[in-house]
């Protein structure tokens, strides 16, 4: 089996360590936290009535050899399946107890998904961490500004661009471990390397990266046969600003997985292998003018996939985006934004299936001098398959100012149009050209206290109502299966608290908790009711930091289905908590080193029923910049 060599360990290079001192005395500037997602402007984090995660460069390098599933998977509202199991394992994002048909992904401000995939969802395995700037998590249903699908969440990535002036060079290797609890051999069967160069001269920026990860060692079915999992990635982008009004930005990524995975029914170990290739060219272009901008983002995605397996099949997909919008400051208080958005979805399944949507639409942010914002927007979904939708959302906020820091209440009402995807309507497995499209309504209420720039505290209840479900059902009669309307309606509704506070020079505490209840959704499997997640850093120096995280998801329901007798019965997997750690130095202003340390008290666990599941691992790295 072929392996890749961990890259240049052996390379030195000199440099002085001549740095300044840091003085404990020196006092900061703290900047005002700005978010991006829920109005598209960048509004200070008091005025916007969501609570918006950012995932910015500093902790994406604090947790460097992670995967951005295992990144998301800490955050408040944020359920992720399979990223704790084999490398290849199918990865499921859920939010606020919705599955991955209602959470949006968008790189680089367009929307990306597989028009093949049974849920549509775009693939996260295909993503390198070490090419991503920054990640804005976006909950709640924000259909009006992103389109359909943005039900339950929008996962915003934005890549890397080049920043400096000149060039320069990034080499970033690492190894690690990947074992069960059971088999602690401390074997390297993680491989990672990623190569980055960026140039920046006068107007001209370019920044081209590759990268390839290669594991193998753990079994995807519970069992002794290793699957291998490997991933070749690559970007390059390319901007110019002609003007200080007029800038251009062209990109091209290219991704591919090769994995191998085992029987799912029944669960056993077996020869299966899958390829997914991805190929993503995009434009992106700004004018801007006395108070506003007009901006063009546009781009053609391709997804190949193949499966080797006991029902062997293969999927081709093209989809093509087209967002157009001006935005608009009337003053400093009142913010409009006008566009818009074209998509179109290809696949051939036996034949060419097409879905072409058109929607135009508009969203407004109001901020007062004297503590009321509004955020409101309407959207027309005009779907070739279902006609014309309207959505709409209003999301008020409050703020109560003090000296340093405010007190904020905010509240918001939203709706989404889901609209069946070509796989369920026209697939080869279960297709139902008759289904319905899904709607939901999301209601929340919620505050968000921070008395200083050190603390900050938030809690938020949530309402979730949707209707016309789309399942995949199969008839214990039969066994044929196909999707289907579920006509009960389901309601999700919980609580999400965080908390974040800098308890000393240099040490930061992190916490979040969810609580999700579900009503008429028997058929919802692994997601907690309670999940906690709590993170310490510690920056001992500017050249030394430590991390210290933990996750504690309480009960979840799965369902065993025997192949003898064709029955399913409801299984409850146990709670379980899991402790990571990782750890950096910079020697210099050219080397690194970086640990991590997961499930460091070796925990068994099951995730998901029948699947292998991470034990103790360990992963060691070194990154070079010149």
């Amino acid at each position: 089996m072929k392996k890749v060599m961990l890259g240049p360990l052996a390379l030195s290079c000199f440099c002085v360590f001549a740095q300044e001192q840091q003085q404990d005395t020196i006092a900061t500037q703290q900047l005002d936290e700005v978010v991006v997602s829920d109005s598209r402007f960048a509004l200070k984090r008091e005025n916007s009535g969501k609570t918006v995660i950012k995932i910015d460069a500093k902790e994406l390098e604090r947790n460097q050899g992670r995967s951005v599933a295992d990144i998301i998977g800490t955050k408040s509202g944020i359920v992720v399946n399979g990223n704790l199991s084999n490398a290849g394992q199918n990865i499921s994002v859920f939010a606020r107890g919705g599955n991955n048909r209602q959470v949006l992904v968008i790189i680089d401000g367009v929307q990306v998904s597989d028009p093949s995939a049974p849920n549509a969802e775009y693939d996260l395995r295909l993503l390198n961490t070490a090419q991503i700037e920054r990640i804005e998590i976006l909950k709640g249903a924000s259909s009006t500004l992103y389109g359909n699908a943005a039900a339950t969440a929008v996962i915003n990535i934005t890549t890397k661009k080049a920043s400096k002036e000149g060039i320069s060079l990034d080499i970033a290797s690492s190894v690690g471990t990947n074992q069960s609890a059971d088999d602690q051999e401390y074997n390297a069967s993680d491989f990672t390397n990623t190569v980055t160069v960026q140039a920046k001269v006068d107007k001209l920026s370019i920044l081209a990266s590759g990268g390839h990860q290669f594991t193998d060692g753990l079994s995807a079915a519970l069992g002794e046969e290793p699957d291998a999992f490997s991933r070749l990635d690559g970007n390059v982008k390319v901007g110019y600003q002609f003007s200080d009004a007029f800038q251009v930005t062209a990109s091209a990524f290219y991704n591919k997985i090769d994995a191998e995975f085992d029987n799912g029914f029944p669960i056993e170990d077996a020869d299966f292998s899958f390829d997914s290739e991805q190929s993503r060219f995009g434009v992106a272009s700004s004018y801007a003018y006395n108070n506003g901008s007009i901006n063009v983002n546009a781009v053609f995605n391709q997804v190949t996939r193949s499966f080797q397996s006991s029902f062997p099949s293969a999927f081709d997909s093209e989809s093509f985006v087209l967002d157009v919008f001006n935005k608009y400051n009337f003053n400093d208080s009142f913010y409009t934004i006008v566009g818009v958005n074209l998509i179109e979805n290809t696949t051939l399944f036996l034949e060419e299936q097409q879905t072409t949507t058109t929607d135009p639409y508009v969203n407004a942010v109001y901020v007062s001098d004297f503590g009321l914002n509004v955020n409101a927007g309407a959207r027309l979904n005009n779907h070739s398959e279902y006609g014309s939708n309207l959505i709409y959302n209003l999301n008020p906020s409050y703020v109560i100012k003090s000296r340093e820091g405010y007190l904020k209440f905010f509240g918001s009402y939203a709706t989404s149009f889901i609209a069946p995807n070509l796989s369920q309507l026209f697939g080869p497995f279960g297709a139902n050209p008759n289904l319905d499209p899904e709607e939901n309504t999301t209601i929340e209420v919620g505050a968000e206290y921070r008395p200083s720039s050190k603390v900050r505290f938030s809690a938020l209840y949530f309402n979730r109502k949707e209707e016309g479900f789309i399942n995949f059902i199969t008839d214990p009669v039969t066994f044929a299966g196909e999707f289907q309307n579920v006509t009960e309606d389901r309601t999700f509704n919980g609580l999400e608290f965080e908390a974040a506070i800098v308890l000393l020079s240099g040490l930061d505490f992190s916490a979040n908790y969810t609580l999700t209840n579900r009503e008429g959704d028997e058929l919802a499997a692994r997601i907690p009711k309670s999940i906690l997640n709590a993170a310490l850093s510690y920056t001992l120096s500017k050249d030394t930091q430590f991390g210290l995280s933990y996750q504690y998801q309480s009960e979840r329901a799965d369902v065993f289905f025997d192949p003898a007798t064709f029955v399913s019965s409801p299984v409850t997997l146990e709670s379980f908590g899991l402790l990571n750690a990782t750890v950096s130095h910079r020697f210099c202003e050219r080397i690194k080193v970086f640990g991590a340390f997961e499930n460091i008290g070796n925990t068994e666990y099951t995730q998901i029923l029948g699947f292998t599941t991470r034990g103790r691992n360990v992963r060691l790295g070194l990154q070079l910049q010149f």
